[in-house]
């Protein structure tokens, strides 16, 4: 039988007394836009936009700067594509949502534990969840392993429950945000 990571999200805000620190793993603005409105009254999130897996640099810069129609800053620990091509070296032929796109995500989800664990955050989660086409079991299983490593609880999540992914396509329309037509790296990309 299947976790329910939105029951799990949900039964965590129920518990709440108070607005714990969130570092939020944000990897576009479309798919941050539902998240933050669902998060924002629960949590006192701070937006983390690592991403080197996106290409080319100006598609980063693009995607950085939409967030700024949602009115939030991102915490941005630079750009360097080389440190991408190199963890997924020998699977850049695999398929999407292959072996190459579950390392992307955990090495993107690892530095997000690692920033909260250095700074202090009592909780991360991360968007990814909301894309039809991402695991919502895989990534929470990431998340479940870094908390235990990193000693930072994590916010269960399937953000793409209850419309999560229509309504980011919403929130674009309506702020005029940018909505890529790629994952984000070259071999998504050339696959689309």
């Amino acid at each position: 039988m299947k976790t329910d990571y939105n029951k799990l999200m949900h039964e965590e805000i129920a518990s709440l007394g108070y607005k714990p620190r969130l570092l939020l793993h944000c990897c576009c603005a479309p798919c941050s836009s539902a998240v933050i409105e669902k998060l924002k009254e629960h949590f006192s999130i701070t937006y983390f936009f690592f991403n080197p897996n996106i290409y080319p640099e100006s598609e980063f810069s693009t995607r950085k700067n939409e967030f700024k129609k949602l009115g939030v800053l991102v915490v941005d620990v630079g750009y360097d594509h080389n440190e991408f091509l190199s963890l997924v070296k020998g699977k850049e032929q695999e398929k999407e949502g292959g072996e190459r796109c579950k390392m992307c995500i955990a090495y993107r989800m690892q530095k997000a534990f690692e920033f909260a664990s250095q700074n202090d955050f009592e909780m991360v989660t991360t968007t990814l969840s909301i894309s039809p086409h991402k695991d919502a079991e895989f990534i929470n299983s990431v998340g479940e392993a870094f908390e235990k490593q990193f000693n930072v609880k994590y916010l269960h999540a399937d953000f793409k429950k209850e419309n999560g992914f229509l309504r980011s396509i919403e929130i674009c329309k309506e702020r005029g945000i940018y909505r890529q037509d790629y994952c984000g790296c070259e071999f998504s990309k050339a696959k689309n």
